[in-house]
């Protein structure tokens, strides 16, 4: 069962630093270059300086200087007690409704992956672990929150914390993509917990930050003292809970190859199977697995939920088995891309910069769990959980 506990934050002085609309930013690994320079012209304090850190010497080391001279200055400063932080995102989905999503960031006990504790969802690799993992060194700080899910039917999680959203919020920030971000600090006993009874009823299921979890079991075997991790929890029942595709992108291609195999295993003609869109040559259309035998076959061993994933067909047809991608090129994206939205996706095959474009479905939140449950983990980017958690709202210190 999930341990959760308050949070004992470290957050910026909103007073010094104008709001956190100037300060805080989206997760680390999808910001560019040019993107990071903007946000630092919004304010040198913006968390990007210190969660993704640029020097010409350690960026690490340069990334726990500043962290250390802003508590020094009073931009950071460390909360007294302990409390849970309500968070609420209003945002208008790719699909073009609105929403808003509820969470709570608050402090989860470092376990290794099972049953009744934590699972994850997606596979992960060791480049992305290794750089949070040296600068959780550095800072001995979560600098961004791992987004978690769990099970809550009767939504008492939220239920407890929402009589204090009724305020002003402590902070409120709007992203480039529109969505409103709105936080308040709840420390009120009752409520906590509450809060703690829900959770410590249920197993909790990563929806974005893998790599970040895997980085604080790393460090907690060298800290002892860093027992907990920062995360925001949202119930998988949670009205704005919503899951997009992510698109594939065929790079560098053997388009013969490709067209055998499609020719192979696929059809136009609607099957009560597994669909995915297709588009090349400036054609579009929706393909049909022509048989499920086809996936059980490619996919034996695996259970039953991952053999009815589209982005886990798609990997081993049409990636590995007629393409000749290897685990490895998919992870450094040797002949592959990805696309957010399906306009993107075809842009750039009409601009040439790939020579096809697979259009997923979107992973239900149940057949996240299904997958998760069985004990599998998804092909990379088989979710796109909408909208991100921001980084910079509040932060983790892992040492006194």
């Amino acid at each position: 069962m999930a341990d959760v506990e308050p949070l004992l934050a470290l957050h910026y002085d909103l007073a010094k630093v104008g709001g956190l609309q100037p300060v805080a930013a989206p997760p680390y690994d999808v910001i560019d270059a040019a993107q990071r320079a903007e946000l630092l012209g919004q304010s040198p304090f913006n968390v990007v300086e210190i969660d993704l850190p640029q020097s010409d010497g350690d960026p690490y080391a340069h990334a726990a200087e500043v962290l250390d001279t802003w508590a020094k200055d009073g931009v950071v400063v460390r909360d007294e007690s302990p409390a849970l932080w309500a968070l609420a995102q209003d945002y208008t989905g790719p699909d073009g409704r609105p929403r808003t999503r509820h969470g709570v960031f608050a402090r989860v006990k470092v376990e290794d992956y099972g049953p009744g504790r934590i699972r994850p969802h997606e596979r992960t690799h060791p480049g992305p672990k290794e750089d949070r993992l040296r600068l959780t060194r550095a800072t001995r700080t979560n600098l961004s929150p791992i987004f978690s899910l769990f099970d809550d039917p009767e939504n008492a999680a939220w239920k407890a914390v929402e009589p204090f959203t009724a305020g002003a919020p402590w902070g409120e920030v709007t992203d480039d993509e529109g969505t409103t971000h709105k936080l308040w600090r709840v420390d009120d006993e009752q409520a906590t917990a509450a809060f703690k009874a829900t959770l410590n009823a249920t197993e909790l299921l990563i929806a974005d930050g893998h790599h970040r979890y895997e980085t604080a079991r790393v460090y907690q075997q060298e800290n002892a003292a860093a027992d907990h991790v920062l995360m925001c929890l949202v119930a998988l029942q949670d009205e704005g809970l919503t899951v997009f595709p992510t698109h594939r992108l065929a790079t560098n291609a053997d388009m013969d190859a490709l067209a055998t195999a499609l020719e192979r295993d696929w059809t136009t003609e609607p099957r009560d199977t597994l669909s995915i869109g297709y588009y090349a040559n400036g054609e579009e259309q929706t393909l049909y697995l022509k048989d499920w035998a086809i996936a059980d076959a490619a996919l034996e061993g695996k259970p039953e939920p991952y053999r009815r994933l589209d982005t886990a067909v798609l990997e081993k047809l049409i990636l590995m088995n007629a393409l000749g991608l290897t685990e490895d090129d998919i992870s450094h994206l040797h002949g592959l891309d990805y696309a957010r939205t399906p306009e993107l996706a075809r842009a750039k095959v009409d601009a040439g910069e790939a020579n096809a474009a697979f259009l997923m479905n979107a992973s239900p939140v149940e057949r996240v769990r299904d997958v998760a449950a069985a004990g599998e983990n998804m092909p990379p980017k088989s979710t796109y959980f909408y909208p991100k958690v921001l980084t910079g709202m509040v932060f983790n210190p892992l040492e006194d």
